[in-house]
Parts: structure tokens; sequence; C-alpha cells
């Protein structure tokens, strides 16, 4: 098995669900094959950033020297992981994935990208449709955008800043260290009033599948009416898919 580098803390809960899906996924493989126990699981190595630093340091929209500092965190975080051995990386949110261009420049080990796998589970529900929930970073970029364009899909316009801050704040106030009980209400509230019919709504925060605590391990899943794509649960399922084929 390959060694996966996790590059977390941003925020710790998705982290934690981050290294129990792989360990979880793992063993079920295995044990599909008739391994008997104790079940491997791949090495892993955990880099856990601060997210009130990151935070801290986030850059303007459009201006690149901005984010110097945001990105330099993440670059020496994934040189770590490359140092302790990892044969490939994944950072465990969605935010830092829209400056991985910049934040991979140096790093020879291969970054998974959470772009690209969630674009693919997209595209096997036949949704012609998207709506990108996340952080203020992720919906005021187009990075899930453009990638779903390749699968023939068409992601939400950018929302007005008003409602990207209201998502922002929800992400802060109702999933730091967990959903809390008014999480999935308020969810599912901005959910019925921007989706359009049919839509998939990719919960492209890392936070966010924690207010659907049976899905958490589904790429897709239906609840509520809506039509739901877990990033999270599609990264960790190509970090597997790399890491036991190899």
């Amino acid at each position: 098995m390959k060694k996966i580098g996790i590059l977390g803390g941003v925020g710790w809960a998705s982290t934690v669900d981050y290294y129990r899906a792989i360990a979880e996924g793992a063993s079920r493989h295995f044990a599909k094959r008739g391994h008997g126990s104790p079940l491997p699981i791949p090495p892993m190595t955990i880099e856990s950033v601060t997210q009130a630093k990151t935070r801290a340091l986030r850059g303007v929209a459009e201006d690149e020297a901005s984010w110097a500092g945001f990105d330099a965190v993440f670059r020496e975080a994934l040189l770590t992981l490359e140092h302790a051995g990892c044969d490939f990386g994944i950072i465990a949110s969605n935010t830092p994935h829209a400056r991985l261009h910049a934040i991979r420049q140096g790093v020879t080990m291969p970054i998974l990208s959470i772009f690209d796998a969630t674009a693919e589970v997209t595209a096997t529900t036949g949704a012609s449709r998207a709506l990108v929930l996340g952080t203020a970073v992720t919906m005021q970029a187009t990075d899930y955008a453009d990638r779903l364009t390749k699968e023939g899909i068409t992601a939400n316009d950018r929302l007005p800043e008003t409602e990207i801050a209201e998502m922002q704040a929800m992400i802060d106030n109702e999933f730091y260290g967990g959903a809390s009980e008014t999480a999935r209400t308020r969810l599912l509230a901005f959910c019925n009033k921007h989706a359009a019919p049919g839509a998939a709504i990719l919960l492209a925060c890392t936070e966010l599948p924690l207010a659907f605590p049976d899905h958490l391990d589904d790429p897709v899943f239906e609840a509520d009416g809506h039509l739901f794509i877990n990033p999270s649960a599609a990264h960790v399922s190509a970090a597997l898919k790399e890491a036991l084929e190899g």
C-alpha cells in the first residue's frame, strides 16, 4: 500500500472524519477479500495546520500576491509530508484547493485534487446543473465550475456577496467542530432558496456533510428532496483507490 499524507486542521472535525473514512474504507476492502483481523489500513501521516492562522492569511480574489502567506503555510505542510515519506498527499479541506496551483509549487509528491474526484462523481448522476456551496473562497472562485464544465455540467453563477457571506457565517457558527443542532435546518433552507430543480448540490466545505451523519461515506446521496454530492467522500474514495492499488 502507498503511504498517504493528510494535510488537515482546516478544520479539525473534517480531518478526523477523513482519517476515519480512509481507515474504515480500507478495512471494508480487505474484509471483502477474506483478510483476517487486524484488517490493514494504509500508512498515514497527518500534518495539521492552525485554522485561526490560515484564516487570517487569506488573500483577496484576483490578487495573487495577497495570498503569498497563505500559500506558504500549506506548501510547508505538504513538504513536511513529502519528507515524511508519503507517496501522495490529500488536503482535507476544499478551500486550499482554490490555491493548489500555487501551493504545490516546489512539491514533487503528487496531490490528489478534490475538484477532479468530485467532478467525476457528479458526472455519474446525470445532473446537468450544480450548486456549489462552501466557504467564501470556494464560492468566489471558479475552480469547481471550470472542472464541472469538462463533464458537461453547468455550475451556479456566482451568488451575491451577501449570500456568500451568509454561507461562510453558517460554516463558522454551525459547523466548526461538528454540526450543531440547527446546522441541517439552516443548510436546507439555503438549498431550498438557491438550488434549481434537479441540480446536484455540492457540499464543497468538508464540514457541511457533517449535517448528514448517515451519509458521511456516500459520494452521492439523496436527502430532504435534494441530490447531494459529498466531495469529501469522493476525495477519500480517490485516495483509497490510489493507496490500495499501490
